[in-house]
Protein backbone atom coordinates (compact mmCIF):
# COMPACT_ATOMS: atom_id res chain seq x y z
CA UNK A 1 0.00 0.00 0.00
CA UNK A 2 1.32 3.11 -1.19
CA UNK A 3 1.93 5.93 2.28
CA UNK A 4 1.92 9.40 1.95
CA UNK A 5 4.55 11.25 4.21
CA UNK A 6 5.02 14.56 2.52
CA UNK A 7 3.23 16.64 5.59
CA UNK A 8 6.37 17.79 8.33
CA UNK A 9 4.46 20.59 9.58
CA UNK A 10 1.24 21.97 10.92
CA UNK A 11 -0.85 23.78 8.84
CA UNK A 12 -2.46 25.47 11.84
CA UNK A 13 0.83 26.21 13.91
CA UNK A 14 3.53 24.60 12.07
CA UNK A 15 4.77 22.99 14.54
CA UNK A 16 6.30 19.26 13.83
CA UNK A 17 4.32 16.42 12.55
CA UNK A 18 4.26 12.28 13.40
CA UNK A 19 2.34 10.11 11.82
CA UNK A 20 0.53 7.78 13.56
CA UNK A 21 -2.98 6.09 13.82
CA UNK A 22 -5.09 8.13 15.69
CA UNK A 23 -7.60 6.28 18.44
CA UNK A 24 -10.16 6.78 15.68
CA UNK A 25 -8.92 5.80 12.76
CA UNK A 26 -7.16 2.76 11.10
CA UNK A 27 -4.63 4.81 8.90
CA UNK A 28 -1.06 6.40 9.55
CA UNK A 29 -1.99 10.40 9.53
CA UNK A 30 0.29 13.22 9.88
CA UNK A 31 -0.71 14.76 13.55
CA UNK A 32 0.51 17.26 14.80
CA UNK A 33 2.73 17.33 17.80
CA UNK A 34 1.88 21.11 19.32
CA UNK A 35 -1.37 21.53 18.98
CA UNK A 36 -2.62 17.64 18.10
CA UNK A 37 -4.34 18.72 14.32
CA UNK A 38 -5.07 15.24 12.33
CA UNK A 39 -3.48 16.23 8.55
CA UNK A 40 -5.37 14.02 5.91
CA UNK A 41 -3.27 13.36 2.68
CA UNK A 42 -5.77 12.67 -0.55
CA UNK A 43 -5.39 11.31 -3.76
CA UNK A 44 -5.20 14.53 -6.24
CA UNK A 45 -8.18 14.45 -8.95
CA UNK A 46 -6.54 14.88 -12.71
CA UNK A 47 -9.63 16.01 -15.26
CA UNK A 48 -9.24 16.81 -18.96
CA UNK A 49 -10.86 15.73 -22.31
CA UNK A 50 -10.45 14.01 -25.61
CA UNK A 51 -11.60 15.96 -27.87
CA UNK A 52 -12.85 14.69 -31.28
CA UNK A 53 -13.08 16.30 -34.91
CA UNK A 54 -14.86 14.17 -36.92
CA UNK A 55 -12.90 10.71 -37.07
CA UNK A 56 -9.82 12.47 -35.48
CA UNK A 57 -8.85 13.37 -31.99
CA UNK A 58 -6.98 16.40 -30.81
CA UNK A 59 -3.49 16.14 -29.26
CA UNK A 60 -0.86 18.40 -26.99
CA UNK A 61 2.38 18.27 -26.85
CA UNK A 62 3.74 19.43 -23.55
CA UNK A 63 5.62 22.24 -23.21
CA UNK A 64 6.90 21.32 -19.73
CA UNK A 65 7.77 18.35 -17.24
CA UNK A 66 6.79 15.65 -16.48
CA UNK A 67 7.03 14.22 -19.87
CA UNK A 68 8.08 17.22 -21.86
CA UNK A 69 7.60 17.10 -25.92
CA UNK A 70 5.75 14.16 -25.57
CA UNK A 71 1.75 13.83 -26.16
CA UNK A 72 -1.48 14.09 -24.25
CA UNK A 73 -4.67 14.93 -24.18
CA UNK A 74 -5.76 18.12 -22.39
CA UNK A 75 -5.90 17.60 -18.85
CA UNK A 76 -4.39 18.73 -15.40
CA UNK A 77 -5.01 18.96 -11.80
CA UNK A 78 -8.53 20.00 -10.69
CA UNK A 79 -9.18 23.14 -9.03
CA UNK A 80 -10.76 24.21 -5.87
CA UNK A 81 -14.24 25.51 -6.25
CA UNK A 82 -14.69 23.70 -9.47
CA UNK A 83 -16.39 20.40 -10.52
CA UNK A 84 -14.73 17.68 -12.70
CA UNK A 85 -16.55 18.70 -15.89
CA UNK A 86 -15.52 22.68 -15.55
CA UNK A 87 -12.16 21.51 -14.62
CA UNK A 88 -11.93 19.66 -17.58
CA UNK A 89 -13.25 22.45 -19.73
CA UNK A 90 -10.90 24.94 -17.91
CA UNK A 91 -7.85 22.69 -18.71
CA UNK A 92 -8.45 22.39 -22.22
CA UNK A 93 -8.82 25.83 -23.03
CA UNK A 94 -5.83 26.66 -21.15
CA UNK A 95 -3.78 23.74 -22.73
CA UNK A 96 -5.41 23.52 -26.60
CA UNK A 97 -7.01 26.58 -26.80
CA UNK A 98 -10.19 24.76 -27.72
CA UNK A 99 -13.92 24.89 -27.11
CA UNK A 100 -15.71 21.96 -26.99
CA UNK A 101 -18.81 20.08 -25.70
CA UNK A 102 -18.96 17.55 -23.21
CA UNK A 103 -20.29 14.21 -24.56
CA UNK A 104 -19.98 12.43 -21.44
CA UNK A 105 -17.80 10.79 -18.90
CA UNK A 106 -15.40 8.30 -20.56
CA UNK A 107 -13.07 7.50 -17.77
CA UNK A 108 -12.08 6.90 -14.44
CA UNK A 109 -8.21 5.69 -14.02
CA UNK A 110 -6.89 5.30 -10.85
CA UNK A 111 -3.14 5.99 -10.64
CA UNK A 112 -2.48 4.89 -6.71
CA UNK A 113 1.43 4.45 -6.72
CA UNK A 114 1.15 8.66 -7.39
CA UNK A 115 -2.11 9.41 -5.56
CA UNK A 116 -4.26 10.63 -8.66
CA UNK A 117 -7.12 9.37 -10.00
CA UNK A 118 -7.49 10.74 -13.51
CA UNK A 119 -11.15 12.10 -15.02
CA UNK A 120 -11.57 12.43 -19.04
CA UNK A 121 -14.83 13.47 -21.12
CA UNK A 122 -15.32 12.54 -24.34
CA UNK A 123 -15.77 16.16 -25.78
CA UNK A 124 -16.71 17.42 -29.87
CA UNK A 125 -14.64 20.20 -30.66
CA UNK A 126 -16.93 22.92 -32.24
CA UNK A 127 -14.53 24.34 -34.11
CA UNK A 128 -11.11 23.95 -35.54
CA UNK A 129 -9.69 26.92 -34.05
CA UNK A 130 -7.25 25.58 -31.44
CA UNK A 131 -3.71 26.80 -30.44
CA UNK A 132 -1.15 25.52 -28.41
CA UNK A 133 -1.84 27.45 -24.44
CA UNK A 134 1.58 28.05 -22.54
CA UNK A 135 2.01 24.52 -21.64
CA UNK A 136 1.77 23.23 -24.81
CA UNK A 137 4.40 23.21 -27.95
CA UNK A 138 1.88 22.31 -30.24
CA UNK A 139 -1.58 21.03 -30.40
CA UNK A 140 -3.11 18.86 -33.76
CA UNK A 141 -5.50 16.82 -34.54
CA UNK A 142 -4.76 13.04 -35.78
CA UNK A 143 -6.52 10.00 -37.77
CA UNK A 144 -6.12 6.60 -35.29
CA UNK A 145 -3.36 5.77 -37.94
CA UNK A 146 -1.48 8.66 -37.20
CA UNK A 147 -1.79 8.26 -33.23
CA UNK A 148 2.55 8.58 -32.22
CA UNK A 149 1.73 5.81 -29.48
CA UNK A 150 5.54 5.55 -28.43
CA UNK A 151 5.31 9.53 -28.01
CA UNK A 152 1.92 9.25 -25.52
CA UNK A 153 2.90 10.96 -21.93
CA UNK A 154 0.88 9.06 -20.05
CA UNK A 155 -0.08 5.40 -19.64
CA UNK A 156 -3.65 6.50 -18.68
CA UNK A 157 -3.78 8.73 -21.84
CA UNK A 158 -3.24 5.56 -23.93
CA UNK A 159 -5.72 3.93 -22.44
CA UNK A 160 -7.91 6.23 -22.97
CA UNK A 161 -7.49 6.84 -26.41
CA UNK A 162 -7.07 2.97 -27.06
CA UNK A 163 -10.60 2.45 -25.40
CA UNK A 164 -12.65 5.54 -27.31
CA UNK A 165 -10.68 3.54 -30.54
CA UNK A 166 -12.55 0.04 -29.53
CA UNK A 167 -15.49 1.95 -28.51
CA UNK A 168 -15.92 3.64 -31.63
CA UNK A 169 -14.98 0.07 -34.00
CA UNK A 170 -17.20 -1.48 -31.77
CA UNK A 171 -20.24 0.51 -33.37
CA UNK A 172 -19.67 4.02 -31.53
CA UNK A 173 -21.59 3.00 -28.39
CA UNK A 174 -19.37 4.71 -25.86
CA UNK A 175 -19.03 3.33 -22.31
CA UNK A 176 -17.44 4.18 -18.76
CA UNK A 177 -14.16 2.72 -18.59
CA UNK A 178 -12.72 2.18 -15.36
CA UNK A 179 -9.39 1.38 -14.50
CA UNK A 180 -6.22 1.13 -12.28
CA UNK A 181 -2.74 1.96 -13.58
CA UNK A 182 0.17 0.22 -11.96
Amino acid sequence: MWKARNIRHCKTCSAATVYRVPDDDTRERAICTGCGVVHYENPLNVVGTLPVWGEQVLLCRRAIEPRHGFWTLPAGFMELGETTEQGALRETTEEAGARVALQGLFSVLNVVHVGQVHFFYRAELQDIDFAPGTESLEVRLFHESEIPWDEIAFRTVAVTLRRYFADRAGGGSYGLHCADIS
